[in-house]
């Protein structure tokens, strides 16, 4: 099955995590595709702006722990498997093109991460976001130790990464980390017209802002994901991680 589909309307490529009976969770294919993809939008130039949603009752609930022990059967490996998933955050963050995230259900994990990576983010009503990370052994990814102080504060930062409180839309719109709160069922048509409303702009007008906020942040950004890939993937081969995963997927 394809994890991502790609379709594009109107100068708006919408990219969907299609993976939805295990609420788009994070894989290598999923990975593969969406670092493709994302490539692949950003590098044609009839696309304008990129939507990124996920199919089904969720955005993306994280990383697939029924995955885990392909993921992190040795360092090698491990490594792979993280430096590919932090691309993913390049090519959000350092792409030409606006990323408008689209986050229903759940935003979990890794999910969370790339949500926060987006340049505009929607949210519906009753959308649930939190990071389990450091609660199984785990590092956080997707550049956040860097983003998401800048957004929240650090104080908030810490405790939403430490403590793996969950918070609803309207906690995040509060925060910043959501631009706007929209009812479910007009998500998508939302963040379409949104993502339109942005490919009408002049191109290099938009591309030069999305640079120019980049790169204020981003020596500071790739200083992160670099602590972040070493952290998750001693975490990988850490056994209390494995222990943990474990006992969750019983």
């Amino acid at each position: 099955m394809t994890t991502v589909l790609s379709t594009v309307e109107n100068a708006v490529c919408t990219l969907t995590l299609n993976r939805p009976d295990r609420l788009n969770a994070i894989n290598a294919a999923m990975i593969a595709e969406l670092n493709a993809a994302l490539a692949d939008a950003n590098a044609d130039d009839a696309v304008r702006a990129i939507v990124l949603r996920g199919a089904g009752r969720a955005f993306c609930s994280g990383d697939d722990l029924k995955e885990f022990d392909q993921q992190s059967r040795s360092e090698a490996v491990a490594r792979r498997y993280i430096e590919d998933l932090q691309e993913v955050t390049r090519r959000i963050v350092h792409g030409d093109k606006i990323v408008v995230g689209a986050v229903h259900g759940w935003a979990a994990g890794g999910g969370f991460e790339w949500a926060i990576d987006c340049d505009l983010l929607l949210m519906a009503e009753g959308t649930r976001c939190f990071f389990p990370e450091t609660g199984w052994g785990m590092a956080v990814t997707g550049g956040v130790t860097a983003l998401l102080p800048r957004i929240i504060g650090a104080q908030r930062a810490r405790a939403l990464i430490l403590l793996g409180e969950k918070i609803d839309a309207r906690e995040a719109l509060a925060m910043g980390l959501a631009w706007r709160v929209v009812p479910e069922d007009a998500l998508f048509d939302e963040a379409q017209a949104l993502a339109e409303r942005i490919a009408a702009l002049p191109a290099r007008a938009a591309r030069d802002v999305k640079r120019i906020l980049d790169r204020a942040c981003t020596a500071t950004v790739e200083q992160a994901i670099a602590l972040e890939t070493e952290a998750t993937v001693r975490s990988f081969t850490d056994p209390e991680t494995a222990a943990r995963v474990a006992g969750f997927n019983r």
